[in-house]
């Protein structure tokens, strides 16, 4: 099934978005930290990605670590919205990708960081267990 896929800003993520496309600038790269997982240790990497209307930061993952720089500007392709600690974050994920643009973006807004806004965890859709309340 072929899902459409949306041009969004910043502004617009919300804890259930998917399919994201978007064209952001790199603000900073973070340090590689050890994750234990029970499928073995992964590596993550927090950036800070903004375009005009804000900023977020931005999870990568194992091989992804490494590929992009403070100032490059990239394509991001069906992305999607994790909630780590009540935080956004943008994620590429297995189906999509990470490409270096040759588009300019002069005007970030790294006043608005939508990371840095409280939220719960987007709402599963999962079966039995819990409670639910209405």
């Amino acid at each position: 099934m072929e899902h459409k896929t949306v041009d969004l800003k910043i502004k617009d993520l919300n804890v259930n978005s998917k399919n994201i496309n978007a064209l952001v600038k790199v603000l900073e790269v973070g340090e590689p930290k050890d994750i234990p997982s029970r499928f073995g240790d992964k590596k993550v990497s927090e950036v800070k990605v903004g375009d005009e209307t804000g900023c977020i930061l931005m999870s990568l993952w194992n091989d992804q670590i490494g590929k992009v720089n403070v100032g490059d500007v990239i394509s991001i392709e069906n992305g999607y919205i994790s909630v780590v600690r009540n935080s956004m974050r943008l994620n590429i994920g297995k189906y999509g990708k990470m490409l270096i643009s040759e588009e300019e973006l002069k005007d970030v807004n790294e006043e608005v960081n939508i990371s840095d806004q409280h939220v719960e965890g987007a709402q599963k859709r999962g079966f039995g267990g819990g409670r639910r309340r209405y």
